[in-house]
C-alpha cells in the first residue's frame, strides 16, 4: 500500500524569500492593494481636509476651526500610519513574495476591525464614505486572495533587478 502524503498547506513560509507560491493572480492584487494603500495614504496626509469631508463626507464646515483642525490632524496621522503599511507592503511584493499570504490576514484584520470599531463609535457624515463601502468589500475579497495565494501555483524564483 502507497501511502499518499498530503501536502500542508502553511500561511508562514519555511523560507522568507522571493519566491511566491500561490496563485499568481493573488500576487498581482496584492500589488494593486499596495497602490490604492499608498495612494489613499497620501490622500489623507497631503489634502488640505485630509479627505475628512472631501471624500469621507465628514461635515467639517458645520465644525469649530479647532475641531475640524483635530480631524484633518487625525486623518493626517491615520495617512502616515496607512503609508508606513503601504511601504512595507512594497518591501514584501518587492523583496518578499512568499510572504504575501501573511500580507493578506493583516489585510483582513484592518478591514474586519474598520467595521467593528465604526459599528461601535459611528460618526455623522453627510454622505456615503466610500471606506465604510470598502471594508465591506475588502474583507470577503482578501479572504479570497488569501486562499488563492495559499493554493500552489507556479513557484518561480523572481531574480533581483
Amino acid at each position: 500500500m502507497e501511502k499518499h502524503q498530503i501536502k500542508r498547506i502553511k500561511l508562514l513560509p519555511d523560507q522568507i524569500d522571493n519566491c511566491f507560491r500561490g496563485k499568481k493572480i493573488s500576487q498581482y492584487a496584492f500589488l494593486i492593494i499596495t497602490v490604492v494603500t499608498i495612494v489613499r495614504s497620501l490622500i489623507h496626509v497631503f489634502a488640505p481636509d485630509g479627505g475628512a469631508q472631501s471624500i469621507a463626507t465628514i461635515p467639517l464646515d458645520a465644525y469649530s476651526t479647532e475641531s475640524a483642525a483635530t480631524v484633518i490632524l487625525i486623518f493626517s496621522f491615520w495617512g502616515l500610519a496607512q503609508l508606513l503599511m503601504g511601504l512595507v507592503y512594497i518591501g514584501v511584493y518587492v523583496k518578499y513574495k512568499s510572504l504575501i499570504p501573511v500580507m493578506y490576514v493583516l489585510l483582513i484584520i484592518e478591514y474586519a476591525m474598520r467595521i467593528v470599531i465604526g459599528q461601535m463609535k459611528p460618526i455623522v457624515t453627510t454622505g456615503t464614505a466610500p471606506g465604510s463601502v470598502g471594508s465591506w468589500v475588502m474583507v470577503p475579497v482578501c479572504i479570497v486572495l488569501l486562499i488563492l495565494s495559499l493554493l500552489p501555483g507556479k513557484a518561480v524564483k523572481q531574480t533581483e533587478a
